[in-house]
This record gives structure tokens, sequence and C-alpha cells, in this order.
């Protein structure tokens, strides 16, 4: 069982040093197909406003959280760097993620991109770049894939991956480069499960990311039966229960939050464990549920 992660009333720095570090020992590391780890638990900044996310992600940090999802639409990766740089985590305990806008497509362009998140971030590498959406208007992400495999050999991105592709992307990226994608980061909940998609990645060593873990409030996900009724029965919150059910799965997920206590919160979930029949009836709450655009509307 971890060591709740919530500081102790006294404060003592060394208590809540050595309750972060119980709690970043429990989280799961997953092995990427180039043999690389990722922490399976993160933290994602998706929608963090920039003037608050340095202090957000270091809370985070201060949580025990190591892995952080950011990418340059979002614009706040200089705020991440700001909490990277303040909190003294040596960067080889640290991964963290980046995008490649649509904008950004493209030979010269991917490789500016890259250049231009590292400054913001104040890295002189990422643990994982991304091809953020497939833009099939535009038909230049192979392009972008092949410039991710040079980014790569140049060490500047230690892993190369893809966000809401679908197989037919991946099929290209097959035939037209030499590199398989470490993971592909796709809209995931229990509402909409993706399982074309999950099938072929687990079948070519792809690891899921998944996005919107929680269905980003936009259902009654965390009000059903399927999940108050394990919460219940294991003292955690529905939200717990939902991000263990995606660990169980084998998804990599990073929860969103500007709550302190939520942060902490969303940490909670390495200490317990969903049975067959609560993982079943949370699985079987699939009803094609997409609450984001489709790969083929973003370009």
């Amino acid at each position: 069982m971890t060591t709740p992660v919530n500081p102790p009333a006294d404060n003592d720095p060394a208590a809540v040093a050595a309750a972060a570090a119980a709690s970043i020992n429990a989280v799961p590391d997953v092995t990427l197909i180039n043999g690389r780890s990722i922490p399976q638990l993160g933290f994602g900044v998706f929608k963090v406003d920039p003037d608050t996310t340095a202090e957000i992600v270091a809370e985070a940090l201060k949580v025990g959280y190591r892995h952080i999802d950011t990418a340059a639409i979002y614009r706040n990766e200089e705020g991440v760097g700001a909490a990277i740089a303040q909190s003294g985590i040596p960067r080889e305990e640290l991964f963290i993620t980046t995008k490649l806008w649509n904008d950004d497509q493209g030979t010269d362009s991917a490789r500016k991109a890259l250049d231009t998140s590292l400054g913001k971030l104040g890295l002189d590498y990422v643990d994982l770049y991304l091809i953020h959406w497939p833009a099939p208007q535009r038909d230049t992400y192979v392009q972008s894939w092949q410039t991710l495999e040079q980014l790569n050999a140049d060490g500047k991105a230690r892993s190369i991956g893809v966000s809401n592709f679908l197989p037919e992307h991946l099929e290209r990226l097959a035939d037209e480069s030499d590199t398989v994608p470490a993971v592909n980061q796709i809209e995931l909940h229990p509402a909409y499960q993706q399982r074309e998609v999950t099938d072929y990645c687990r079948s070519h060593g792809i690891k899921i990311e998944a996005w919107g873990p929680l269905g980003q409030g936009k259902y009654d996900l965390l009000e059903l039966p399927e999940v108050t009724g394990p919460a219940q029965a294991h003292g955690k919150t529905p939200a717990q229960v939902v991000l263990r059910w995606h660990l169980q799965q084998g998804h990599i997920v990073f929860p969103k939050s500007s709550n302190p206590e939520r942060i902490a919160e969303n940490f909670q979930v390495t200490d317990c464990s969903l049975t067959d029949d609560e993982m079943a009836g949370i699985t079987g709450l699939e009803r094609g549920g997409r609450v984001s655009a489709h790969p083929s509307e973003v370009n």
C-alpha cells in the first residue's frame, strides 16, 4: 500500500519528502518498444492556464509525479519548464512529453518546432515527442514522422510516437518508415474505448496513452453504479476507480487538475486493485461515446 502523499499536518520537510518518495516508487513503469521506460501515471496540463502552469506543475512534482505531458498548442511549455527548473529534481528522474502541432508539420518546420519547445521547456531533450494529430488533409504526417526519426537519432527526443492516429495512419507509417511509434495517445475512457485502435497498437508493440481518461466530465461516468460501487468497496473516489481501471488495462494515463487536493488524490491509485468483476463492469460501459473531435476533422 502506498504512503499518503498529502503533507503531514506539521509540514515536516523530511516527512513530506518521504511520503512523496514512497508514492513515486509505487508508480509502475511501462517498457516501450525501444527499451526505454515511462511512468504509467503522469500529470497532464491540457487547458491549464499558462499563467498558473508553473505553480500547478510544481505542486504535482511535490506530490510525486515525475511524468509531465504538455504540447506546443497548450501554450504552457514555459510554465512546465519553470516548474522543472525550480524543483531541483534531477533531469534523469523526469519524463517529459511534448507534441508537434499541425501547423508545424513538415521537415524543417518540425525540427524548428522541437527546438522551440526545448527552449521553452529549458531542456536539451524531451523523453517523448509526438505528432499531435495526423491532420490527413495536410498529408504531411509521414514526412513529419521521418523528421522525428532524425530527431530521435540526434538525441533530441529519446522516444517518438503519435497521437490520435487510426490504424490506417499507422499502417502508412509502417510502409514508409523504419520506426514503430513508441505510443499512440488517443481519446480513451469507459464510454469510448477505441478497440480497433487499441487492438492494432497492442499487436504491433505500440503502447496506449489515454487522454481524457475520465471523459472530460462530459457525461455521467462518475455517477454510474459500475463506478460508484467499486469506489465504495475500496474506499476510493469514483475518479480514482476509473484511473485504476485504466492502469489495470495497461493504459498510460496523465489526469489533469488545477486543484491541489485533486492532484494528490489522482496520484493515490496504486494502492488498490479492482476485481475481475469490477473491471468487467466498467469495461461494459462502452457505448461509442466520443467526446472530442474525430482525427479526420482536425487539420
